[in-house]
């Protein structure tokens, strides 16, 4: 490849390929979960760590040359309705890395904690100040990727409360879960009462289940692992939120690949995850099910996404003007 090629694949490098890491943070964590209650050994997980961290430092160089190179490009992808909401995928991929490196590594864990929810806190500052301060947004702007920047919130306890940080985490779940509710009202009014969003973006639409699913998980560790009523209701309306989504597989199967496709991996980790604590919490052969069924679709999901993704980048698919 010559250095021109090289430096235009990189000037159109999108800031939603971050979305891969946080895909590849959640199967880990899914695996980890799945290797402690079946026994399987750290082997899996500890690959998938693996493959994580280098995904993740792969674009986190790319992405920062991009922006010493190529500043323009970047000031105008900040400035972008739709993919202004992915910058703080980066930050969240830290934020899931430190969850992933919390049985192995602590002290790793801590740092990458502590800069992913500081940086995660900078981006809500300022993408909230864009949306209040604008002449540009419209209502067929938003879709389920805004809950991005601000929900992305609720994951800090995860990690938070086992590091100590007991007080800060309850800070950044509140941020994340005051404003899920009133952005949920948002995108269902954009939903019933405007036409439907570009086919391409038809993926996001399982991000809707990601902010249950999360705030379910990061309840549990608010809560010392207690499986209360509050937890009950972000679970079910998780799993509800599930099964509406794939009860329109039709829609999404006629969809060619692109990028947005990676919208349906973390939400699936996260439904996941959240179904092997109800499992180990409650038992019985419908979560011991359902735990296997969906943790099957996500390994099925991520190997359809990674191979895509890889023959897209070979094809010259990717990182290239739209």
């Amino acid at each position: 490849m010559n250095s021109t090629a090289t430096h235009s694949r990189l000037e159109h490098m999108p800031i939603s390929l971050f979305a891969t890491v946080m895909g590849l943070s959640g199967l880990t964590i899914a695996t980890q979960k799945a290797a402690h209650l079946w026994s399987w050994g750290d082997l899996p997980a500890l690959a998938l760590t693996a493959l994580t961290s280098l995904v993740y430092l792969l674009l986190l160089t790319a992405y920062t040359l991009k922006w010493l190179k190529y500043p323009e490009a970047v000031k105008h992808e900040f400035h972008h309705p739709i993919r202004l909401s992915f910058f703080p995928a980066s930050s969240i991929g830290m934020i899931l890395l430190s969850i992933v490196y919390l049985p192995y590594q602590s002290d790793v864990a801590f740092y990458l904690w502590a800069v992913g929810a500081s940086v995660q806190l900078l981006f809500t500052l300022v993408i909230l100040s864009n949306w209040i301060h604008h002449d540009r947004f419209q209502i067929q702007h938003s879709n389920p990727a805004w809950f991005i920047p601000i929900v992305g919130n609720i994951l800090v306890p995860i990690a938070g409360v086992e590091l100590g940080f007991v007080e800060v985490s309850w800070f950044f779940y509140s941020i994340g879960l005051m404003m899920w509710l009133p952005l949920l009202a948002v995108l269902l009014n954009r939903f019933f009462f405007h036409p439907m969003m570009p086919a391409k973006l038809l993926p996001t639409l399982f991000i809707l289940i990601a902010p249950p699913a999360v705030g379910f998980l990061s309840w549990m560790k608010l809560h010392d692992g207690n499986l209360d009523d509050v937890a009950r209701i972000f679970y079910y309306f998780a799993l509800f939120t599930t099964l509406l989504l794939v009860s329109q597989y039709k829609f999404f199967v006629k969809l060619d690949f692109a990028l947005p496709w990676w919208a349906y991996s973390f939400p699936i980790a996260a439904m996941s995850i959240a179904s092997f604590v109800m499992l180990d919490q409650i038992g019985g052969t419908f979560f011991s099910t359902l735990s296997l069924i969906l943790y099957l679709a996500l390994v099925l999901l991520m190997s359809t996404l990674v191979f895509k993704t890889v023959n897209a980048m070979i094809g010259g698919r990717i990182c290239v003007p739209e």
